[in-house]
């Protein structure tokens, strides 16, 4: 989700931007901005500011480059991509003075803004710390055992005992396969009795058994087969298979 800001001092020229931003093939939220001191009194917790260089000064107000300056100040702060919008070309060497990503001009080029913004966005992305490795930990003889979600192929259980089948070799401990279903639910699926398989390594599948990526072929249970297909499926459509 990426966090738009829209700062002008028009009200349809907000809104126009707005439009631009929420139509663009990237989940956004986006906030409006009437003034400097708006921007200024709020938390500013955007990634992306898309701001008005002539910004009507009244009495004490900024203009939109004095903003831009103020912003760029805040070093403690998280600093935004900023992408002045304007009608006038002379300021664009005032604009990468102070980092500017990108200069448009009004009237806006919709396929100019489109491209100038998957460019941010594409920054933005890459400039976002990669998410936590998600792990699973277990305790066994009083030993913390921890495996990353994506190295586990699948988990085997009986009675008050389960083997974790991981990329890299296995290990038991004293768990209930219930609980981690419950608890792994999503990435994994219960497809047995005795089995809780990680989708990510599901290779296909037949009314009687499910083939990992590997050979190694595990029994699916006939009353689990029309909900593990829904599950599969999902996942697939998410994205979240390798």
């Amino acid at each position: 989700m990426v966090k738009a800001a829209v700062c002008d001092d028009d009200e349809n020229t907000r809104a126009y931007l707005a439009s631009l931003i929420r139509a663009q093939p990237v989940p956004c939220e986006v906030t409006g901005y009437a003034s400097a001191e708006e921007v200024l009194a709020g938390p500013q917790a955007f990634d992306l500011l898309f701001l008005d260089i002539e910004l009507k000064p009244s009495g004490g107000s900024l203009t939109g480059m004095e903003l831009a300056q103020r912003i760029r100040a805040q070093a403690s702060q998280t600093q935004p991509v900023i992408i002045f919008v304007t009608g006038y070309e002379r300021y664009v060497f005032d604009a990468f003075d102070v980092g500017a990503f990108q200069y448009l001009l009004k009237p806006i080029d919709e396929a100019k803004f489109a491209q100038v913004f998957a460019r941010a966005a594409a920054q933005l992305e890459a400039g976002r710390p990669a998410p936590p490795e998600r792990v699973l930990t277990l305790r066994t003889a009083g030993v913390s055992r921890t495996a990353p979600l994506d190295r586990i192929r699948y988990i085997e259980g009986s009675n008050h005992k389960v083997v974790l089948h991981l990329t890299d070799g296995e290990f038991s401990c004293y768990a209930k396969l219930r609980d981690l279903e419950a608890e792994l639910h999503g990435q994994f699926f219960r497809i047995h009795k005795g089995y809780l398989v990680n989708l990510a390594y599901v290779a296909g599948y037949s009314k009687a058994e499910v083939a990992l990526t590997g050979g190694e072929k595990l029994l699916l249970s006939k009353y689990k087969y029309p909900d593990f297909v829904k599950a599969y499926l999902r996942f697939l459509k998410e994205g979240a298979a390798p």
